[in-house]
């Protein structure tokens, strides 16, 4: 497991922390250690998910991936 930091766009208010936990909590060989409003901090699997999927969790949830560091 690799820890990854992700910086997000468009996040403003605990709503938004709800539907981005929502997201990547559906994600295999993903685990959610924080999510805040603008960033998230998780572990990520490499040989389960990629960046793409977790670009596409949070698109889902209505709001942009800027970057992945870790």
């Amino acid at each position: 497991m690799k820890t990854q930091n992700l910086t997000i766009e468009g996040m403003s208010c605990n709503h938004c922390v709800m539907h981005v936990t929502k997201e990547l909590g559906k994600l295999k060989g993903l685990t959610i250690e924080t999510v805040e409003i603008g960033k998230a901090r998780v572990q990520v699997d490499e040989s389960m998910i990629n960046a793409d999927q977790i670009s596409k969790a949070v698109q889902d949830a209505g709001y942009k991936l800027v970057a992945i560091q870790g």
